[in-house]
């Protein structure tokens, strides 16, 4: 071979090296872990958008794996230990459950979150400024909300007394505050709270065949990632029982549910999405400050209001966000 050719064939496969090596090195993967099921598209097309926000786009330069845990959070700690052992880029967990489930299996991995306790007081982050460590995310406040979305729910329904709430008791710590904030807010408005439990599609079925014999006036559904992912049975069965309920966010009142009260769940997605996107980029979670909503959302559907008999009074019409006809 000649001295030429030798050094231009060398240099061409010098230049080709580096991008080959770039071609075969594997995209970084995102371990994505929700308590309700895939059929909140809704949700993942969210986090995917802020993930592109960010410059990354799913199957092209990072890999997303999706774990729907529809409920059952006895699958969390042999899913989180193959994340951790596998050291996934980043661990991202909107829901209360799966992030203290990750935050307990590693102290390295970066974890984004979205919870509605405060996430100082459950350990997630030193600070919400601040946190300080290998965890950041969003703090929806869901249990500040709690007492106005009952308030709310009394003056759409004045003629109720006796509330049931429906919790969810593998979801302890926000069952326990739910139930709490509950009790707390009730004497005032002269309710009488009555707690029912449910866990699984078919406790579901159960609670509201307890309602039926029960009747109460109303019903206040606990916010819960299961509960979310079942929104057509909730709003079936409420239908069918023709019993006014509330809710967290506005997907059960699109689908047919009476009224709903909270911050806006897709745009945590959203957001868990972009913080995911920042730290593959190389921010760090201790940095990164723990994002809090602004804007909470108040939604009725009309169309149940009247099917149920319920005149909706002007005052509630002007200041709800959202009216669906």
């Amino acid at each position: 071979m000649k001295r030429r050719g030798f050094i231009e064939l060398v240099g061409g496969a010098a230049a080709a090296w580096p991008l080959a090596a770039r071609a075969q090195q594997p995209m970084p993967v995102v371990g994505f872990i929700r308590d309700g099921s895939a059929d909140g598209k809704r949700f993942a097309a969210a986090f995917r958008k802020g993930l592109n926000e960010t410059g990354y786009v799913e199957g092209q330069n990072v890999t997303v794996e999706y774990h729907w845990l529809e409920g059952r959070y006895d699958r969390l700690p042999a899913l989180v230990a193959d994340l951790v052992r596998r050291q996934v880029a980043v661990i991202a967990t909107p829901g209360h459950i799966p992030s203290l489930a990750a935050k307990a299996a590693t102290a390295t991995i970066p974890i984004v979150f979205g919870v509605g306790g405060d996430p100082v007081q459950l350990g997630l982050v030193a600070s919400l400024a601040r946190p300080g460590g290998n965890a950041t995310g969003i703090n929806f406040f869901a249990n500040e909300v709690t007492a106005k979305r009952l308030r709310l729910l009394h003056d759409l329904v004045p003629k109720a007394v006796r509330i049931a709430v429906l919790l969810n008791p593998s979801n302890a710590t926000t069952t326990e505050s739910t139930l709490r904030d509950v009790q707390a807010a009730a004497p005032s408005m002269g309710l009488q709270i009555q707690a029912l439990n449910a866990s699984t599609i078919g406790e579901i079925d159960a609670a509201f065949a307890n309602l039926a014999r029960e009747r109460p006036d109303a019903l206040f559904v606990a916010g819960d990632g299961f509960f979310a992912s079942r929104s057509v049975q909730f709003v079936t069965l409420t239908t069918v029982n023709k019993i006014p309920a509330t809710y967290t966010n506005r997907e059960f009142v699109a689908a047919g549910g009476l009224m709903s009260y909270g911050t806006d769940i897709a745009d945590m997605f959203h957001q868990i999405g972009v913080y995911a996107g920042m730290i593959l980029k190389g921010a760090k979670p201790a940095e990164l400050p723990v994002l809090q909503p602004t804007k909470f959302a108040f939604v009725i559907n009309l169309q149940t209001a009247r099917a149920l008999g319920i005149e909706v009074p002007s005052g509630l019409l002007l200041i709800a966000d959202e009216v669906i006809e």
